[in-house]
């Protein structure tokens, strides 16, 4: 007799790889769901929330606040939390294959898109992801070290991360001490000596990609004033018609924010925050280290929505101390899983991942790594129902899978000397790292090291 998949006496096992927004959204909807579902969900660290807990910047709880609904899906009958379980290195997806009916891919874009330039690879041309995750305590940066000694500091794109970045770089330690910034970090940026902080974008105000609460923040900063040229905020005629779509809120807000900014007067603040659009780095320059930058002034082609940046040839040296990029991300292939080169994600439809246009039946995929970066932490809601709503359409042709035991799966990764993290372990964890934070007046201290998660249990 075939086995029904989805029944209380056979649920669907479906295994979550990554333990981010797209992940937790998707075994929230896969527990809700009318038929009988057991989540696993693995994460290579023994803590769960990753872009929440890693990506956020560390001024910005609010957004934090996120957790507390991914703690109520952690909560549901037939979820499990499988930490410090690296997918594709502790075991391979063929062999998670063998315990699960259906494996669902929410592992995010780990890695950054290169600028292609001469010069990136200089000493003191940096990532954004890397310093991110290095002042919010990841453990795979906490050891990399980032030179502020010098006054200028560049940031290449005009996202929300790079604004991120910018903030960070821009605060005093008085603003940065009462937040869960790693203490590591917060000792270098109290000896830093950076006194103007570049953003280069490479269209127009009205093509920028930040938001305006992330914009707006700079004109509240303690001690950096805000620099936008008024003659950067002359548009073109397509410009303005983007302004002018009703569909375009965003954009006029950050437009109206930008001259609110341009009108500010410096008063006796220390640094500067300098704000570029139109321009391109072609070049990074320097002996032992970048020095400075050459930038392209660009302009504008195209139709109203569709406009592109075209260098000029005209070009400007910039004079930068350290540089960080943040052009855009992508994902990284995991052994036994089709990836899309160029565009790097898991090539997909509506969640299915393919090869050669055909649905590889079993794999799945949300998130980032399903549609690339795009979004904020809500958009992929919305992302993984779609990807859960194939998946359940699907459970009738799925091929039961050959062992349907996660203690069987636990006590191999054991035998592997693996330290499989619950759930319930992350609470210890987060209730240590609450407890250490107390002490320095802070909501938390995290742990910096996956051996010092490990034996707090």
């Amino acid at each position: 007799m075939p086995v029904q998949l989805g029944t209380n006496e056979r649920p669907l096992r479906v295994a979550i790889v990554g333990s981010g927004p797209s992940g937790f959204y998707a075994a929230g909807a896969l527990l809700k769901a009318p038929v009988k579902v057991a989540v696993d969900m693995f994460d290579r660290l023994p803590v769960p929330y990753g872009l929440v807990r890693y990506g956020v910047a560390p001024d910005h709880p609010k957004i934090k606040n996120v957790t507390s609904v991914y703690k109520k899906t952690a909560e549901l009958e037939g979820f499990s939390f499988l930490g410090n379980v690296n997918v594709g290195t502790d075991i391979e997806v063929s062999e998670l294959k063998k315990y699960y009916d259906a494996v669902l891919f929410a592992c995010g874009a780990e890695t950054d898109r290169k600028l292609g330039i001469p010069g990136e690879d200089l000493k003191g041309s940096h990532t954004a992801t890397e310093f991110v995750a290095w002042y919010n305590g990841h453990p795979d940066y906490r050891g990399r070290a980032f030179d502020l000694s010098g006054k200028s500091a560049v940031i290449i794109g005009q996202g929300n991360v790079a604004m991120d970045v910018c903030r960070i770089l821009s605060k005093t330690v008085d603003e940065l001490k009462a937040t869960d910034i790693a203490c590591h970090a917060l000792e270098a940026l109290a000896e830093s000596n950076i006194k103007e902080i570049h953003l280069i974008g490479r269209r127009g105000p009205v093509q920028a990609a930040f938001t305006p609460v992330e914009i707006r923040e700079f004109g509240e900063l303690a001690d950096c004033h805000p620099v936008v040229d008024p003659k950067d905020l002359e548009v073109n005629q397509a410009s303005q018609a983007e302004l002018d779509a009703p569909d375009n809120a965003q954009r006029r807000k950050n437009y109206e924010i930008l001259k609110s900014l341009s009108a500010m007067q410096p008063g006796n603040k220390r640094k500067r925050l300098i704000v570029h659009f139109l321009k391109s780095p072609v070049e990074l320059v320097g002996d032992k280290g970048v020095q400075k930058v050459i930038l392209e002034k660009n302009k504008l082609t195209g139709e109203a929505g569709k406009q592109k940046s075209a260098g000029t040839g005209e070009k400007e040296e910039l004079k930068c101390d350290i540089l960080f990029r943040s052009v855009g991300y992508r994902g990284i292939p995991i052994k036994g899983v089709p990836f899309h080169e160029s565009s790097g994600v898991f090539p997909n439809d509506k969640g299915r991942i393919t090869e050669n246009g055909q649905v590889v039946p079993g794999l799945y995929t949300t998130g980032w790594i399903k549609r690339g970066p795009s979004g904020v932490i809500g958009t992929n809601k919305p992302d993984s129902e779609e990807t859960v709503a194939s998946l359940l359409a699907d459970a009738g042709t799925l091929t039961p899978c050959a062992q349907p035991d996660t203690r069987a799966l636990t006590k191999i990764l054991n035998a592997k000397g693996k330290r499989v993290v619950t759930f319930q372990d992350w609470l210890k964890i987060d209730a240590a790292e609450i407890q250490r934070g107390q002490k320095a007046g802070k909501p938390r201290e995290k742990f910096v090291a996956v051996e010092e998660m490990i034996s707090i249990l």
